[in-house]
């Protein structure tokens, strides 16, 4: 076999190394446009897992890479003259031109010819390799040529960067957060050989213009960024090796392989390096394509095929991390208002890789810390003599104080008969009071019969429906510490459906109505575009659905405006198509939502609190824009909302959202901290140390959980004794269950960490 490689950075080499290892006959050559001793760029990290995936494929590679790295375990933190140091955090670094030398080296040992300065643009004189390995870099020249074949994607991300090194010797792998007049900077700093480190620096471009930086002139740079960082540098000087400044390009392609033509490294996928795991990518790819081609060698097609199963999974939930950390980095100046401790343990979760359980098996004296800073902010101040975990902590909206942060998420139950609660409900809800819950959120309940999304939805707009709804209440209010909220809402173009169970769809529909007669997909019919005249009678409805809500002793109010429903087709470009005054700028799409939450907001008690519910992102091209979002919450804030409650997506049908462990998360980031109003999280959350952490990390006040909750009712019973929390509003009839609960869920819990411990990456320190 003949192969050729484009690129000699570290993904091209060590895939040649393991090749050529493997199958001694085949013939590879590595064409690299620079000079052997030539590297842009200072030093490279590896996590201590990363480095013992490389000592399983070559221990001479692993040995000559290790005896050249330097090994920290902790991360610093400092902000503006605080920092914190974190411990357990298994890192190596290494210079890349060292890392490149040692790679040459394995090659020349192994057989594998290198070619230096050798630019290749032409792939003709390579017609008689049977595979080409394209791994030319981010700018990668053979993709280019192919991109339509590959399905390229480049995206520029926003901030602007620039890596140089200097002689400042760093113990620990140090972010240097800076506050300027102008915005805030970022320093990701860590040494990576004697008297050598790398300095990261990055801000936004706002920030950056303001500065009067100049891409090319590294000389003005340096100056700037030395008198910036005076004290960190301790009067060592920042060294330039083409320190321009540039933008993140997040490169993403649909198939990695065309004829004999493979892609690598950054050619193939980019992660920011925010994570470090640009070279880990590049190298851990190079190991699954060696293994393919080796176990397939008279079948590239199949060898490619495999190649891409085993590491596109892995690649894109790298490269999801990687964008939600970048995430952080690009609003820097959001999160540099929270108290010093929440802020560093914002950065440390801020990929959602890591979470508070995590660190605190790695360095309890700092998830200590960031605990203390949280409950001495609470009020009433909390006892300092236990710690109360963040979720278990109280929250007060209006005159609703809530006793703990854990909500129930409106989940329709479509089991109601004629718009009226039944039995069904009653157990539903009442056996999730029981259970714990600071906040039951109802199914969405229409505020009319043509409200109703199917014919089992719950309604409040007669007598019998108000009833029912008390019965529950009382139920609650009686035996619980659990407030409840109802959502009222109408369905709008998305309504008389089937309910989700069942096959044949409903026949005898109803008018729908919406913002513009636009249907959600093939199955449902046009609805009718509304007139001045349906949305005087729509807001009529909402506002004695919120007089009888109160009737039915409901302790607060949600409205629904989100998953395109009638309010959210108001709010979405994609289903606003009016022409009026009802259409076109935000401000007008939001006119007739803005009308209904104020007369509802009129006549609900000004001592109760309301919450509305929106979408903050359509997942959709041409949708809801970030400013749109922070233009409605902002909105609703300031008509009196007390709570907004983050959703994402379900307003178009052709929607792509992205989803994984807290996805919505950033969302409501967003909003919480830039509009400064509380908000509710939800999205694929599944236990207490996610909702600690996400609490702890400022991205939502409350955290709300739909399907985790249908099977289990007593989750936060259960997560009660798991966090060893004393709950004071377990029933009198259930407290014999602690003797019980509480030893099973601590032996669970001292398991748990045990596991976690034992596979936590041993240090690879000398």
């Amino acid at each position: 076999m003949k192969i050729t490689v484009i690129g000699g950075g570290p993904g091209g080499l060590y895939f040649s190394i393991l090749t050529k290892k493997a199958m001694p006959d085949c013939q590879i050559d590595v064409y690299e446009r620079n000079r052997p001793d030539d590297s842009f760029g200072f030093g490279v990290v590896f996590s201590d897992e990363t480095l013992g995936e490389f000592l399983k494929k070559d221990m001479k590679s692993y040995e000559l890479i290790r005896s050249k790295f330097a090994y920290w375990d902790d991360i610093i933190i400092a902000r503006d003259g605080q920092e914190v140091s974190i411990a357990g955090n298994g890192f190596c670094g290494c210079s890349r031109k060292t890392l490149l030398q040692l790679l040459h080296q394995r090659c020349q040992e192994e057989g594998v010819n290198l070619h230096f300065e050798a630019n290749v643009d032409d792939l003709s004189q390579f017609a008689d390799s049977d595979v080409i390995v394209a791994c030319d870099g981010i700018s990668s020249q053979i993709r280019t040529q192919f991109e339509s074949d590959f399905g390229t994607n480049v995206e520029l991300k926003k901030n602007k960067f620039v890596w140089m090194g200097s002689t400042k010797p760093l113990d620990a792998f140090t972010y240097f957060f800076k506050e300027t007049q102008h915005g805030t900077f970022a320093a990701h700093t860590y040494q990576y050989e004697e008297g050598m480190s790398t300095w990261i620096f990055e801000c936004a471009p706002e920030t950056w213009e303001k500065y009067g930086f100049d891409t090319y002139n590294e000389e003005d740079t340096v100056q700037k960024l030395q008198d910036l960082f005076k004290t960190e540098l301790d009067g060592h000087p920042l060294i330039t090796n083409k320190s321009h400044w540039r933008q993140f390009p997040h490169v993403t392609n649909e198939n990695w392989f065309k004829d004999n033509i493979v892609l690598l490294g950054d050619s193939k996928a980019t992660a920011h390096y925010s994570i470090g795991s640009g070279t880990k990518l590049a190298m851990e790819s190079a190991i699954a394509l060696s293994e393919a081609l080796v176990e397939n060698p008279n079948n590239i097609q199949k060898a490619f095929e495999n190649y891409d199963k085993s590491r596109r999974n892995i690649v894109e939930m790298i490269q999801y991390a990687a964008n939600v950390s970048l995430d952080w980095f690009e609003n820097m100046d959001r999160h540099m208002q929270h108290p010093f401790y929440q802020f560093a343990f914002g950065c440390m979760t801020r990929s959602k890789k890591v979470t508070y359980e995590n660190l605190q098996i790695r360095d309890k004296s700092f998830t200590d810390k960031v605990l203390e800073e949280f409950n001495s902010s609470q009020q009433p101040t909390t006892n300092n003599q236990q710690q109360i975990a963040a979720a278990f902590s109280k929250f007060k909206l209006k005159n609703l104080e809530l006793h703990n942060r854990i909500v129930m998420s409106s989940m329709g139950q479509y089991s109601a008969e004629n718009g009226l609660v039944n039995d069904w409900h009653f157990q539903h809800y009442t056996s999730c009071a029981i259970g714990g819950l600071g906040l039951i959120l109802t199914e969405m309940t229409a505020v009319s019969e043509n409200g109703r999304i199917t014919l089992g939805c719950a309604g409040i707009y007669n007598e019998n429906q108000i009833v029912e709804w008390k019965r529950i209440n009382d139920f609650i209010h009686k035996n619980t510490q659990t407030k409840i909220g109802i959502q009222l809402g109408h369905s709008g173009r998305k309504g008389a459906t089937k309910r989700p169970w069942e096959t044949d769809d409903l026949k005898d529909k109803w008018e729908l109505l919406s913002a513009s007669p636009i249907p959600f997909n093939e199955n449902f019919p046009n609805p009718k575009e509304m007139t001045l005249e349906d949305m005087d009678l729509v807001c009529r409805q909402f506002v004695q659905a919120t007089k009888n809500a109160e009737e039915a002793k409901f302790d607060m109010i949600e409205l629904q405006a989100h998953h395109g429903f009638l309010l959210a087709s108001f709010l979405s470009p994609l289903t606003n198509i009016r022409t009026d005054e009802f259409g076109g700028s935000i401000e007008n799409r939001l006119k007739f939502p803005m009308r209904v939450f104020n007369a509802m907001r009129n006549v609900f008690p000004k001592e109760k609190p309301m919450s509305v519910r929106i979408s903050a992102t359509d997942w959709a091209e041409n949708g809801i824009s970030e400013d749109d979002v922070i233009t409605i919450a902002t909105a609703f804030k300031n008509a009196g909302a007390d709570i907004i409650n983050v959703s994402t997506g379900n307003t178009v049908a052709h929607q792509k959202p992205q989803t994984g462990r807290m996805w919505q998360t950033p969302f409501s980031d967003t909003i919480r901290n830039s509009v400064h109003v509380p908000t509710i999280t939800a999205g694929y959350i599944q236990d207490i140390d996610q909702i600690n952490t996400i609490i702890l990390n400022g991205r939502a006040d409350l955290v709300a959980l739909g399907r985790p909750l249908l099977l289990d009712p007593y989750f936060v019973r259960n997560a009660q004794a798991y966090e060893k929390f004393q709950a004071e509003d377990i029933p009198n009839q259930y407290k014999m269950g602690i003797s019980h609960l509480y030893p099973l869920k601590a032996s669970e819990r001292k398991q748990a960490e045990g596991m976690k411990k034992a596979l936590k990456p041993k240090s690879n320190k000398k």
